[in-house]
């Protein structure tokens, strides 16, 4: 694999701004599981929880990668990516509930439990946007962790600040999801004899999750 190819620039690109999307309640989930402890544990909570954290990402990023292989996986695979972008736009207030730790261990094991839990949507989308391969999923990780966990409140201010953000963030994951669903092997003569749904399914998905985004903001404002 060529790290110059255009392809596989655009692919480490869309890991990165996925974790960093999906990233904002992990980053909640770290200060507030750290809080309560002493600054020099706080720092050590951080890193080793991430660590671990990260370590256990790229080992569920791979089984996701060996489940995809197996028929229509990737079709089902791409319908839930498209089902979590609506959820990230739908439920974008919601906020995790996690205590804060006293102790080093409790913090390290509340950050990496979190980060298993909720992880599982970018678990999802990097698997389908790494095209099989586990060193970009490690590549996007090692580039995305570090600006989420110290630019955290930056990248929280500005999706707050600039709602355009997760827009832009849902769009993404739909348009990762609808390549999942071009890339269904059991599929590929319906798309290759359908030439135009290359085209089209991308901004189709991209489309229809930013429409039901609108709606349901219209909707909230009318409510207020």
């Amino acid at each position: 694999m060529d790290f110059l190819d255009i392809e596989t620039i655009k692919a480490i690109l869309i890991i990165i701004g996925i974790d960093i999307v999906l990233g904002g309640d992990n980053a909640i989930v770290i200060a507030l599981a750290s809080r309560n402890l002493p600054e020099k544990q706080r720092n050590k909570a951080i890193l080793w929880g991430t660590g671990l954290a990260i370590g256990i990402r790229v080992l569920l990023t791979a089984v996701a990668l060996y489940l995809l292989q197996i028929p229509f996986l990737k079709l089902i695979g791409g319908i839930l990516l498209i089902y979590i972008a609506i959820k990230l736009l739908v439920d974008k207030e919601d906020e995790p509930e996690i205590q804060a730790k006293d102790g080093l261990l409790s913090a390290i094991k509340t950050i990496v439990f979190a980060d298993i839990v909720m992880g599982f949507d970018n678990v999802l989308a990097i698997a389908g946007a790494s095209h099989g391969h586990i060193e970009l999923v490690i590549i996007g990780l090692l580039v995305s962790v570090p600006i989420i966990i110290w630019g955290s409140k930056l990248i929280l201010h500005f999706m707050e600040k600039f709602p355009i953000l997760v827009y832009i963030g849902a769009a993404i994951l739909a348009y990762t999801a609808s390549e999942m669903i071009l890339g269904e092997k059991r599929l590929e003569p319906f798309f290759e004899h359908y030439h135009f749904l290359h085209y089209l399914l991308p901004i189709a998905s991209i489309s229809l999750v930013i429409f039901i985004g609108y709606l349901f903001d219209r909707k909230k404002v009318k409510t207020i």
